[in-house]
């Protein structure tokens, strides 16, 4: 007997950032008729049972005349106003989406809206940033962009801007590498609590991670992080940081990126046993209980297990959870489930 295709809300991916540089390089790739340079468009989301997620809003480096960026330029600093534009177009971009797709995408501004999308079956779009580099130090552009749909916010990438400091990619390597928030950075968690929007921890460093722990009320979150004790990468959480989010009744999605998988670190090797994703979810749930663990697979943002591929992948990780005596329930949960419980909980 074939089981049903078990829905995936998923916490992070980097679509609309593939499409919105697709498009200015010269390329029109379309997100409704499917596109092989995605890892997530419609028809591999009605194969593989992807309901929705958080759409990250990620500005990347101005490129310089006949350059393409280097790793390097993407960890430098970048300039409000040209971050506010990119991340206005890549909003206006999920909007038009929306309005294209006849109903088979719909923004989403609630867990309501969620449960009732995914009832539907239409594809869940809410809106998230990573790196509040569009943010400007009177807050005018974070309600502007609340109003307009914004959910959720990672105050910095893996770069420093006026409300912190991210954490670098190194392997091996701690968290801690570097001071926390600043004034801003915290009077910017404050205003996301009044406004009930996520807070991401994911690419935030270990004092940056304690100094939400301090000044925010909410859950805490890290949309797509792993576990440093099997794979010790700076961006991975440490028991301890995974210990503070059980104690809030935070969650965790599980990031699909080879290299903060793999327990030596190496991000080429995708052609892995995606036992390596379960026994990260299994620590999770360990140390974060059945309703603290999701997927936030970084689709459109990272290199992914070969054996996965795209958003289409997803069933090979669920019978995986299967094989490893997950059970229905459990599976669920980590599926979609607790990612609901989470906005709910979140005030959303």
């Amino acid at each position: 007997m074939v089981k049903a295709i078990v829905p995936v809300f998923d916490g992070h991916n980097d679509t609309l950032l593939r499409l919105e540089m697709s498009e200015r390089e010269g390329a029109q790739i379309s997100f409704l008729e499917g596109n092989e340079k995605l890892n997530i468009d419609y028809p591999k989301a009605v194969e593989g049972g992807f309901a929705g997620g958080l759409f990250a809003i990620f500005v990347p480096p101005m490129k310089k005349q006949d350059s393409k960026p280097d790793f390097q330029s993407m960890v430098n600093e970048v300039e409000q106003p040209y971050a506010l534009e990119m991340t206005n177009a890549m909003m206006a971009r999920a909007l038009r989406l929306a309005q294209k797709s006849e109903g088979r995408v719909r923004i989403c501004l609630t867990s309501a809206d969620i449960r009732q999308a995914m009832a539907d079956k239409v594809i869940a779009l809410m809106l998230h940033i990573e790196g509040a580099e569009a943010i400007d130090a009177d807050f005018n552009a974070l309600d502007v962009l609340h109003a307009a749909g914004l959910r959720s916010i990672g105050p910095v990438w893996s770069r420093s801007n006026i409300f912190g400091h991210g954490v670098p990619f190194d392997f091996p390597g701690s968290p801690d590498s570097g001071p926390g928030l600043t004034d801003l950075g915290k009077e910017l968690v404050r205003r996301c609590g009044a406004l009930n929007m996520l807070i991401d921890l994911s690419h935030i460093n270990e004092k940056g991670f304690w100094d939400v722990h301090t000044v925010s009320e909410k859950p805490l979150l890290a949309t797509h992080s792993n576990v440093h004790a099997i794979c010790p990468s700076r961006r991975n959480l440490t028991d301890k940081q995974l210990a503070a989010i059980a104690e809030t009744r935070g969650l965790v999605g599980l990031n699909y990126s080879v290299g903060f998988l793999r327990p030596d670190g190496d991000k080429k090797q995708i052609d892995m046993d995606l036992d390596i994703m379960v026994d990260h979810l299994a620590y999770l749930v360990e140390k974060l209980g059945e309703d603290g663990v999701g997927l936030g697979s970084d689709f459109d943002g990272t290199t992914i297990p070969q054996r996965i591929g795209s958003c289409a992948g997803n069933p090979a990780l669920i019978e995986r959870m299967r094989a490893r005596d997950f059970g229905e329930e459990l599976i669920a949960k980590i599926a979609h489930k607790n990612w609901i419980a989470m906005l709910e909980r979140s005030g959303i």
